[in-house]
């Protein structure tokens, strides 16, 4: 806990990531705990570790399944936390399935939300309030590989399974609409 919190901190013109002081512990050039791309990589949001490919398939699949009048009626089908995305149209017509009762829809918290945050910690910071991915991975200046045209989404190929680009099977679950 003696650590100057300068040290925290990142700072992309010296190329120091996030956790870099925690990375830098563990960087011993003779007995080396991991290796260096494993070391500095990215962090990544915890929806994202499944791949940016999966998050983009979930929001290609709920666009072809939201309509942009679905969207535009979205206020009048879902009055309380209405969804401002069609990802989250979708997911909540997944759930309103299920839990169709009002005391159920009470129970889940609604605004404004980054990287699964509440809508009070999106005041913390005002960029925050223009990049509303829930994903996180648009945290711009942190997640640059989702966007960097140069840089794999993935390091691994995703499988057409049933028409679908997918990173894995499995098998019994699928996506109904």
């Amino acid at each position: 806990m003696s650590i100057d919190p300068e040290a925290k901190m990142i700072k992309n013109d010296e190329g120091r990531i996030e956790k870099w002081v925690l990375r830098r512990a563990f960087d011993d050039e003779e007995h080396p705990y991991l290796p260096k791309h494993i070391l500095y990589r990215q962090k990544e949001q915890f929806s994202d570790g499944v791949g940016y490919s999966w998050i983009d398939g979930l929001k290609a699949h709920t666009a072809r399944h939201v309509t942009d009048k679905m969207m535009s009626n979205a206020s009048f089908v879902f009055p309380h936390n209405t969804p401002t995305t069609k990802e989250a149209y979708y997911y909540r017509m997944i759930f309103e399935r299920f839990f169709p009762q009002n005391s159920a829809r009470l129970t889940v918290p609604g605004g404004a939300s980054v990287a699964c945050s509440t809508a009070k910690a999106v005041e913390w910071d005002t960029a925050w309030k223009y990049n509303l991915d829930p994903s996180g991975r648009a945290d711009l200046g942190v997640h640059l590989s989702a966007y960097d045209a140069e840089t794999p989404l993935s390091n691994k190929p995703s499988k057409v399974i049933d028409g679908i680009p997918r990173m894995m099977a499995f098998p019994g679950v699928a996506i109904q609409s």
